[in-house]
């Protein structure tokens, strides 16, 4: 498939988390930061949720959210823009799962399947967190996962995981 042409508007979500130096600031200025990106105008943010980690035990629960984007960047001008904005905020990748500052991923593109050494499209385990999930769910009930239906659909998958929405 070829990339979409940057002139024209494209949807894209990008899931926010962070659990160190008060996460729910860090997830709240990039928010802010997402809002500032050139090429893209900030649609929606989810509430924020108080989640396990996944992969490592003993470290901080993560605050996550799901934003909403319009953007004319390109799929990889965009992720080349959240990782600018998580080294930023201080972002380091000591190892996998590791404690974070900011982490944003690149969830979906319009319904855009990719794979590519830097980016894979739909993001290949958002299906299966309830971190990633519950927040689309709330911002974008109607959303669809390319091959894999709505992310309504997936909420029994994910409903025995441990997720609380702050208020």
């Amino acid at each position: 498939m070829s990339s979409p042409s940057p002139s024209s508007v494209h949807r894209a979500f990008v899931a926010l988390g962070a659990n160190l130096e008060d996460p729910v600031a860090q997830v709240r200025a990039a928010a802010t930061a997402l809002a500032a990106l050139p090429g893209a105008r900030l649609l929606a943010l989810s509430s924020l949720y108080r989640t396990a980690p996944v992969g490592i035990h003993g470290q901080p629960d993560f605050i996550n959210a799901v934003a909403a984007l319009d953007t004319t960047l390109a799929p990889h001008e965009l992720l080349a823009e959240l990782f600018a904005i998580e080294a930023r905020f201080g972002r380091r990748r000591d190892f996998h799962h590791a404690p974070r500052t900011l982490d944003l991923d690149l969830l979906l593109y319009d319904d855009l399947r990719l794979d590519s050494p830097a980016l894979h499209l739909p993001h290949p385990r958002m299906h299966l967190r309830a971190f990633v999930v519950a927040p689309l769910v709330e911002i974008a009930p109607d959303s669809r996962i390319p091959g894999r239906g709505t992310a309504a659909a997936w909420l029994p998958a994910v409903a025995m995981q441990r997720i609380e929405r702050l208020s």
